[in-house]
């Protein structure tokens, strides 16, 4: 193999390795409330409650979940869609 080609190849394999990387890095994520059922929040959900699962109602305004960045305000529940603020 000549100079060129190896140089070629190394290139080649470099942008397949990137593009794998790329592929396997963690997605950005944001806290969404009032889209999870009742015990399946990610973490704690206000006053009386300790932390991953502890809401004590479906979609709770206060009890989160994570989700892709860009899909909260997307989603929707019989209680509207999910914020990202906690409610009352």
């Amino acid at each position: 193999m000549n100079k060129t080609a190896t140089a070629i190849a190394l290139l080649a394999a470099a942008a397949v390795a990137s593009a794998a990387q790329a592929q396997n890095a963690p997605k950005p994520m944001e806290k969404c409330y009032g889209i999870s059922k009742v015990g399946k929040n990610d973490c704690k959900a206000g006053p009386g409650t300790s932390c991953a699962g502890s809401s004590t109602r479906d979609y709770q305004g206060n009890a989160w979940k994570l989700v892709p960045k860009g899909q909260c305000l997307t989603l929707k529940t019989p209680k509207g869609h999910g914020t990202l603020e906690p409610q009352a």
